[in-house]
């Protein structure tokens, strides 16, 4: 059964199914009544000799520039192959299904007056696999995503370059072996469909649903790293957390008590301590802060997967073309560079538990978890690894929204960086992962030093997961390769349905 798309009811789930399982996409009658009804408001407006910008104007500082109507044409192609000067290695396929999939979903909304058949295109080229080869840098994130919408663009014109069936090839040739004919854009159609925020909002969208899976194995995490310290649980009690306030903390400290309920290990009152570390006994203030954080980048890209970003916007009912700047990627880019902030700070906690555990003065374990240290290095640099990541996403979180430069001889004179916000955050979020995997790997072999029976039910299915593809290190080994295991755990989020399915949902 296809996803019905109509501009308002697409969900982040709906974008990831489409772009990472290939479901299948249709416009709803009730859109497709809107985009033809917008599409003869433009064509009568351009009969009557109208002068709105962008369909009898030039763009941007241009604008001023009258076009005739027999350039229409000629004015629409040009704007696209002018455009298409985005460069670097290319977005992923998935990145590039998303991105088609926002595109078709803004413009059925029947507010930018593009032709029905353009929008039929993208939707067969989704539904046949004609993905575009889009670079990723040259955004500004206003006006939109110009450069890499363009070109995707390019690929309906019969130009650019395109996957299909896992080869990268010219457009046309793709389109050709799809069946797919190409597009001969008319009046308005060019910046209808690259003027808008699908790219830097496509890019939000997988940060935002790995960050979502995150909060969940981060807790996890904590709490194995927690069994093998000999956590003090009290610091989890809901008055605690009740009396500041806070949901995402609220939330988070109750996952952990469940997470270690049953602990022979992790306890209300350990002997010999009075309090944990930070690392610890701050789980639900610094993973709350990042969920509360993360919770509202989700609210936002979910705004904006709905939003019309285009420029001018159509208003049939109301008699009026809008210029306007909807394509001003502001709200997402402050929303991916606060998500970067929260993804890197879920690693940063992680690695200093990390630390805990390899450290012998601060976890009373065997030096990096191995016997015979010395001749044996164990998870000694395991843990560099994880700290080289940490700082590298120090760097990558400094906000990119901030540094503002103008553009089109000054007429576009702030714009938002949004799309190398979302950039630089999925980046994070590679980082991250691999860094909560790397304290998976540590908390998981320092537990062969203590007694797994004692081991909670919750964290006691995740040790015996793991131990399905990780075996304990007797002595040294190739570690990437057990690295490289735990990072998959953590981006499958099969830990979250494990724990899941063993004590219920997490909140």
């Amino acid at each position: 059964m296809a996803l019905m798309i109509d501009g308002n009811h697409l969900t982040i789930e709906d974008v990831i199914q489409v772009a990472r399982h290939g479901e299948k996409v249709e416009l709803t009658e009730e859109a497709k009544a809107k985009v033809n009804k917008a599409r003869a408001y433009v064509d009568q407006k351009l009969e009557d000799g109208a002068v709105i910008y962008g369909l009898t104007t030039g763009f941007g500082k241009f604008s001023d520039v009258l076009i005739s109507a027999d350039e229409t044409k000629e004015l629409q192609r040009n704007l696209i192959i002018s455009h298409s000067c985005a460069m670097g290695e290319p977005l992923s396929e998935e990145i590039s299904r998303a991105v088609m999939l926002l595109r078709c979903n803004a413009l059925s909304k029947g507010n930018s007056g593009i032709r029905l058949s353009t929008i039929q295109t993208m939707i067969d080229m989704l539904n046949r696999g004609v993905h575009p080869v889009i670079p990723q840098k040259g955004s500004l994130g206003a006006s939109g995503d110009l450069a890499p919408l363009s070109h995707m663009v390019l690929v309906m014109l019969g130009e650019g370059e395109a996957w299909y069936q896992g080869e990268r090839m010219p457009g046309a040739e793709a389109m050709k072996k799809a069946g797919i004919p190409v597009v001969e854009l008319a009046a308005k159609e060019g910046l209808a469909l690259i003027n808008g925020t699908q790219i830097m909002t496509a890019i939000g969208c997988f940060v935002v649903d790995g960050a979502v899976k995150l909060m969940k194995t981060a807790d996890i995490c904590a709490a194995l790293t927690g069994e093998a310290l000999l956590a003090i649980k009290k610091a989890y009690d809901p008055k605690v957390h009740a009396v500041r306030g806070h949901q995402g903390q609220i939330d988070c400290a109750a996952n952990m008590l469940r997470l270690l309920e049953g602990s022979g290990l992790a306890a209300d009152v350990q002997p010999g301590k009075v309090q944990d570390a930070y690392s610890l006994r701050c789980v639900p203030q610094v993973h709350g802060a990042c969920r509360d954080s993360i919770r509202y980048a989700y609210d936002v890209i979910s705004r904006e997967i709905n939003a019309v970003t285009d420029n001018p916007l159509i208003f049939p009912d109301e008699d009026d073309v809008i210029s306007g700047g909807n394509f001003h990627g502001e709200p997402v880019g402050l929303a991916m560079d606060f998500i970067a902030i929260a993804i890197s700070e879920l690693a940063d906690i992680s690695e200093r538990r990390t630390e805990r555990l390899v450290n012998p003065q601060l976890s009373g374990l065997p030096a990096f978890l191995i016997e015979h240290g010395g001749v044996n290095s164990g998870l000694m640099i395991t843990q560099y690894a994880a700290a080289s990541m940490v700082s590298e996403n120090k760097v990558l979180a400094h906000p990119a929204c901030v540094d503002s430069i103008p553009s089109s001889a000054n007429q576009e004179d702030h714009v938002s960086m949004g799309t190398t916000a979302a950039r630089k955050a999925l980046s994070i979020l590679d980082n991250s992962q691999k860094v909560l995997g790397i304290e998976l790997f540590a908390a998981s072999q320092a537990m062969t030093f203590r007694d797994e029976s004692k081991l909670g039910k919750a964290m006691s299915a995740v040790y015996k997961h793991i131990r399905k593809s990780v075996p304990a290190w007797e002595h040294d080994q190739i570690s990437y390769i057990e690295m490289n295991k735990f990072d998959k755990m953590v981006k499958s989020a099969e830990l979250n349905e494990l724990v899941e399915e063993t004590i219920g949902a997490l909140k």
